[in-house]
Order: structure tokens, then sequence, then C-alpha cells
């Protein structure tokens, strides 16, 4: 199996496939697996069809492991490590909370980029930003972005590439609902196959301290806890709010099967194997325009979908680097698939690992850039304006002050 290389892709992405294809069988390392729980505390759970190895098809029960939601997620946390650790170059947006360090809640929250925010680089908290001094929105590369869409794409090429393969709405801009549309090009989900019933799990916890629900305390402002009556907080007819040591997290929980709504807890499934399937549709970014100096034209349109081609499977290879610890008792592993071109029925296999990916990145960016395509490998970091500070402080502090005790 041969590595990819970079006149290959060239080729896929000009039209001779339709999508670059990966599936990886998975193992869970564990007798039970935990699948994420939804709306009401359900797992995702469905009948699918797969096809055995004879053509033979069969119905099986399935779960969601891992949504296409949070892969995405994943996927872009994964190219972040890559990024601040030097081993991939592209375009990143930031904003700069900590300034001078002076506060500490700002200071925690440090640096936050378009990688982790919800809405990418259209997310209210870019919204909300200053850049040299003046609203991101309004000025520079911010404004630009006001007129992105799928047919002038090389603002959002430029401030954040990866928006064009995970997707946007600039649905928070100066044109609201009507703010420009990408759909997802890269899509990638993980499902459990042939699931059992779902198990049971008890819950419980022993306190060394031997404490019971015997005493008197009463609760306090700042999740704190007091005997003495003086000190307590007050209900609406002013008496003293009196509690147990079991709501400040002292005393023994009994062992149950059920949590304290009286539902039963999740027990997790066991399942014959999973699969992560990842398809990046190299269709989709066909669909996609950059003018350069207001001009079209095919080879800087091929050149960016080049780039952003290398870029999606950069961030599936980054991931299998990551690995695949899901959640508490939901850790898999396996050997990552061959990538697939697929096309008009044909099917080619080829070979690629993270750093293989980071090289066709920046030999694709290299070209690019050739064509007076912008492709910046400094950040663009903003500064929050003093009223996203302020909501962002005072939220906090006032969330500290209202906490109840336990």
């Amino acid at each position: 199996m041969h590595t990819l290389d970079l006149k290959t892709l060239k080729k896929a992405v000009a039209g001779e496939y339709a999508a670059i294809r990966r599936v990886t069988r998975m193992d869970a390392l564990g007798e039970k697996i935990f699948p994420p729980t939804y709306e009401g505390g359900e797992y995702a759970t469905e009948q699918r069809q797969v096809r055995n190895t004879d053509g033979t098809v069969q119905t099986v029960e399935t779960v969601l492991l891992d949504s296409v939601q949070s892969q995405a997620n994943r996927m872009e946390m994964a190219l972040l490590r890559a990024y601040d650790s030097g081993r991939l170059k592209m375009p990143l947006l930031a904003v700069d909370f900590k300034g001078d360090g002076s506060d500490p809640i700002l200071s925690e929250i440090g640096r936050l980029t378009a990688l982790e925010a919800p809405h990418r680089m259209c997310d209210a908290i870019f919204r909300d930003a200053l850049y040299e001094g003046q609203p991101f929105r309004t000025v520079g590369l911010g404004e630009r972005l006001n007129a992105a869409k799928p047919s002038n794409a090389t603002v959002v090429f430029e401030l954040c590439p990866t928006a064009l393969i995970f997707g946007f709405w600039d649905s928070t801009g100066p044109r609201g609902g009507l703010g420009a549309k990408v759909q997802r090009a890269l899509v990638s989900e993980i499902v459990g196959y042939q699931t059992t019933k779902e198990g049971k799990r008890t819950a419980s916890r022993i306190d060394p301290l031997a404490i019971e629900n015997n005493v008197d305390i009463f609760r306090k402002a700042a999740r704190e806890w007091t005997f003495d009556e003086s000190q307590a907080e007050r209900n609406s007819n002013g008496d003293p709010i009196k509690i147990k040591p079991s709501e400040i997290n002292h005393g023994n929980i009994t062992p149950s099967f059920k949590n304290k709504d009286g539902k039963l807890n999740h027990g997790g499934v066991t399942m014959a194997y999973a699969e992560q399937q990842s398809v990046l549709s190299l269709a989709a970014l066909r669909r996609l325009r950059f003018p350069v100096g207001g001009a079209i034209k095919p080879e800087t349109d091929q050149a960016a979908r080049t780039v952003l081609a290398a870029l999606g499977m950069a961030a599936i290879c980054f991931l299998d680097e990551d690995g695949y610890d899901l959640r508490s008792r939901c850790l898999l592993d396996g050997k990552p698939g061959a990538m697939t071109f697929v096309g008009r029925g044909e099917v080619q296999e080829f070979g690629l690992d993270a750093a293989a990916a980071a090289g066709l990145v920046a030999e694709a960016a290299a070209e690019a850039k050739g064509l007076g395509l912008p492709w910046p490998e400094e950040p663009l970091v903003l500064v929050p304006s003093a009223d996203l500070s302020r909501l962002v402080v005072d939220s906090r502090k006032r969330a500290m002050a209202t906490s109840k005790v336990g």
C-alpha cells in the first residue's frame, strides 16, 4: 500500500473520486462499555443492517458511542494539540483572556481558540472581542467574514480553515439567521454493534469517618456550613436552614441500583465490536470557491480544496494518536483501517499517518500560497471587550456566591 502523495491527492480532489473513507474496527478494553446518555438519561440505541462477509444482510442492535458532533470536537482538539506542539502549521483565531494576569478568573480561562468554541470563528466570543481596539466583526478580516459564503470562502480559509471541514453557520453575526452556512465535509461517528440489553450498576460510598445523619447543622453562604444557628442562612420565613451531613458529602451512601430520582443507574452494555466510520466528502469541498483579488480561478479553487482535504485527513490521523478513551469506562482500541478513495463504484487504498498528513498540509499550503491564497501560520489574537470580560467575571462570581452546600 503506497503512502499518499500530493499529486495523487490533487487528482482525487479535482474530481477523480467522491470521498475519502476510513473504517476502523475497535474493541472495548473492558467487558462492559458505557455509552453517552441523552435526553431522559437514555442511550442512543437503534437497529442497523450490516453486511456479512458472505454477502448476506443481518439486522443487529447498536448503540451510539460517539456522535458526529463529539467526533468533530475531538478532532479539533487533536489538531490544536498538534498545532501547539509545532507539528502542524495553520491559521488560528484566538482570544487572549489572560491579559496582564491581574484577574484570576480571566487568567484561568487564558487563551480560547476557534477550535474550542462551539460556533468556531463565528462564535459570540469572537464577535464580542476586539481587534486593534475595534469590535472584531467591524474591521479587517472580521468585517470581511460578514460576506463569507460557499462561493466566497477565502476569508474563512485565512481565519479558520477547519470551519470549512467541520461546517459552520454564522448565526451570531450581523446577518443573524441569514448568515452563511457551510455543510460538514468531514463526518465521523463510533457505533457499537451487536449490543446486549443494558446492564446494572450499583452506586455506594463508605465514609471513613463513619458520620451519620443524626446531628443538626445549618447552611451558610458560599457552600459552607456551621453548628452556630446565628451564622445560618435563612429561608423566606426567617428560619435557619437545617441540613444533614449527607447534603455536604459526609456519611455513607447505601449501595443501590437506583439514583436519587428513583431511576435505575445506567449499567453500560456489552458488544461484539465497535466501528469508527469517517468520511471526508471531496464533492462537498468542490462546492467551495476561493476568489483572490476578486477573481475566481480554477487553479486557486483546486489548491485551497487540496489543503482542506489534507487537513481533514490530518484531523483523523492526529485523533488516532490521542486514542479513544471516550469517557469513564468507555476505552476503545483498534488498528486504524486503511484510508480509501471512493468514487464511481471504485475503491483505492492508500497509507497515511499523522506525520505524513501534516507534511501533505504543509506541501499543499505552500502551493496555495504561491497562487496568492492566504495561509498565515501565526495566530490572529483578539482581546475580550471590557463588557465581555465583565460578563464572564460577574457571572462566575455570582455562580460561586449562590452555590448551595453539597
